[in-house]
Parts: C-alpha cells; sequence; structure tokens
C-alpha cells in the first residue's frame, strides 16, 4: 500500500514537471510558426535561435512584483489562480502516453477526464468576481457562457466515442484503434471535440473572455507575476491536454509502424497542436454573438444528429472503429452537417439587412441617412 502510494506520487511529479516543461516548449513552437506564418523569424535574441526567451520570460515572471488591488477581496484573489491550474493539471494523471505509461489508468477514465477540468471554471469566476474590476467580472461572465455552450457538444462528442468502442478506459479505446483510427467513423466527433476544446481553452478565435481589444485581459487583468503566470500555465496545459486526448480518441493514440509508442504519440499531439497555433494566426476573433450562434445553432444540433446517426449505425452493423456502417454514417453526417451550417451561418446579404434607426410610423426609407444602408448594427 505505501509503495504504491509512494510510486503514484513520483508519477504525479514526474507528469507536472514534463507538462510544465512541455508548456515552455510549446509557447517557443507557437511563438516561432506564428512568426513563420507572418513571414518574419519569431525570438531569435536569448539564446541560439532565440531557443530560450521562454525561460527567460518564466525568470522574469518569477522575479516580477505581485499586486493585489486595494479594493479586492484578497483571499480569494490569491486562491483563484490555484482553483485554475489544479483541475487543468489533474487529467494527465490518467492521460495514457504509450503502454503502461501512465500514472493511473482508471476504467472510467474519459469520464474522469471531461469532468474534472470543468471545475477550473470556478477559478475564472472568482479571478473576475475578487478583482473588483468591471473588466475582469465580464471577462469571467463570458467565459462562463463559452463553458455552458461549448461543453455540451464537447461531451457529445466523447460519447459518440464511447458508442463506437463501447467502453470508458482510454488504453481500451486506443487498442481498438489498432487498425482503424476512429476519425473516419467519428469525423463530425472529432470536429466538435477539437473545436470545443479550443473554446474551452481560451484559444483564439474564440477567446472572447480574454479579448485585449474589447476588455482589457479579462479574469485575470489584475493579475501580475507568478500568480498570472500560473492562468498562462494553464492555458498551454490545456491546449496540450486537449491535443493528447483528441490523439487517443480519434488517431490512434501511440498505434503506428516503425516508430516507438511514445514516438507516435507524440507526433499526433503536435500534428494537433499545429493546427491549434495555425488557427490562431489565421482566423480572427469572432464576436459574442457569432461564437453563441456557433454553439447553439451549429454544434449542438449537429452533435445530436451524430449520436443519432452513430447509434443506428451501431445498432445495425455492430461497434467498431472498421465498421463500415459505422464509417459511412460518420461521413454522411459530416457532409450533411457541414452543409447546414455553411446555411444556417451564412453572412446575410445587404438588402436584407435592416438598422434599428427610430422612425415615426409614415417614414420614408429614403430619408434615412445614406450610411443605414450599408452597414449593420454589431
Amino acid at each position: 500500500m505505501i509503495e504504491e502510494a509512494i510510486r503514484a506520487a513520483v508519477g504525479v511529479f514526474v507528469v507536472f514537471n514534463v507538462v510544465a516543461l512541455s508548456v515552455l516548449v510549446l509557447v517557443l513552437l507557437e511563438r516561432k510558426f506564428l512568426g513563420r506564418l507572418q513571414q518574419r523569424f519569431g525570438p531569435m535574441r536569448v539564446g541560439p535561435h532565440g531557443i530560450l526567451q521562454t525561460v527567460a520570460d518564466a525568470l522574469k515572471l518569477l522575479l516580477k512584483e505581485d499586486f493585489t488591488p486595494a479594493t479586492a477581496d484578497r483571499r480569494l484573489f490569491q486562491l483563484a489562480p490555484f482553483l485554475v491550474i489544479v483541475p487543468i493539471f489533474l487529467p494527465f494523471v490518467t492521460i495514457p502516453f504509450a503502454p503502461g505509461l501512465v500514472v493511473r489508468s482508471l476504467e472510467l477514465g474519459l469520464l474522469y477526464i471531461v469532468a474534472v477540468p470543468v471545475v477550473s471554471a470556478l477559478g475564472f469566476f472568482l479571478a473576475g468576481w475578487a478583482s473588483d474590476n468591471k473588466y475582469a467580472l465580464l471577462g469571467a461572465v463570458r467565459y462562463a457562457a463559452v463553458l455552458v455552450s461549448y461543453e455540451l457538444p464537447l461531451l457529445m462528442g466523447a460519447i459518440g466515442v464511447v458508442m463506437v468502442t463501447g467502453t470508458l478506459d482510454l488504453v481500451a479505446i486506443v487498442e481498438q484503434q489498432a487498425a482503424w483510427p476512429l476519425l473516419f467513423a467519428q469525423l463530425p466527433a472529432f470536429l466538435l471535440f477539437l473545436v470545443s476544446g479550443m473554446a474551452e481553452g481560451n484559444r483564439t478565435p474564440f477567446d472572447i473572455a480574454i479579448a485585449e481589444s474589447e476588455i482589457v485581459g479579462g479574469p485575470f487583468v489584475e493579475y501580475s507575476g507568478m500568480r498570472w503566470s500560473l492562468f498562462f500555465l494553464a492555458e498551454y496545459a490545456g491546449v496540450f491536454a486537449t491535443a493528447a486526448l483528441t490523439a487517443l480518441l480519434f488517431l490512434g493514440g501511440w498505434n503506428g509502424p516503425l516508430l516507438p509508442p511514445l514516438v507516435w504519440f507524440l507526433v499526433k499531439t503536435y500534428a494537433v497542436i499545429i493546427v491549434i497555433f495555425w488557427l490562431r494566426g489565421t482566423m480572427p476573433r469572432l464576436r459574442i454573438d457569432q461564437l453563441m450562434n456557433l454553439a447553439w445553432k451549429g454544434f449542438i444540433p449537429i452533435a445530436f444528429l451524430n449520436l443519432v446517426v452513430t447509434g443506428a449505425a451501431v445498432l445495425i452493423g455492430g461497434p467498431g472503429p472498421g465498421s463500415p456502417l459505422v464509417i459511412l454514417g460518420g461521413l454522411a453526417t459530416t457532409a450533411v452537417s457541414l452543409a447546414a451550417l455553411s446555411l444556417a451561418l451564412r453572412p446575410r446579404r445587404r438588402s436584407d439587412v435592416r438598422i434599428g434607426f427610430a422612425t415615426r410610423p409614415g417614414d420614408d426609407v429614403a430619408d434615412r441617412p445614406p450610411a443605414a444602408s450599408h452597414y449593420s448594427i454589431p
């Protein structure tokens, strides 16, 4: 019993440090990758080709003075960063990196992973409330709205995987993908899971909770130094967790020829991370109404449709990632969903836009200002 507890404690310590070091790598990778997308070099000053830039940034944050607003609720203000970072790190305890390379393999591992990180929302809301700052509180409320909206399609995407594989054990899910990855059988769930994970992680173009151009910096606008870095660490640890789960659930995890299992897992995980960074560098931030419409009018109906089609395909053709009927159902659902989504979210024509000018009965549209026919209310 004691040996098992010691081994678990050592595993948690190792996983925590590996994830923390991975965050340093991810920050540098993102800055370099976005620099190449924008035809610049990125960090080049600290170390050879700037590879020590994130180390210097981490040291700077450790040495910066920590401020607490005079009118803030001091206890809640100091507690909030830990309520954000701890739930983000807990899922790594049961995420398998390779066969046998996991701290604790749980039969209900997938349920545990999608449930625990939601607790971090409490930390975000406390940070906004305790800061006694209107921008921080507005960012916290925005994050709550995003969490409620995108947690549903994320969960239903995971349920599609469970319906096909018949298990919540991540190791068993990966083993069933030895011949066929679930990407083909659950393509709609793959897209829902990845995009919803980005939205919950406040990644561009879904980062309305921390939009610098609108609300300065969101729930942690009043934080500085090491406490601010905990929010930053949680964001990138969440990116790594989302990419790792996407690789495990849909891309076959560590399955692959020639290379060792751990290498395959890291290759697939970092491929998903590059896609996440790519979207940040190429897409503008969505407005809050666009983000809510995408979730409630797009993703949630698609998620329900995917569950219905998957259930029918599994009932008729049998479970398994390689079931022809399940694959056909997933591809058909994707095609129908993308077509319906493009129609539902298409921009309105100028002739369809109505401007909210106050007019008296009998006023002629021609008497309105010329700009009224060209611009819509945001």
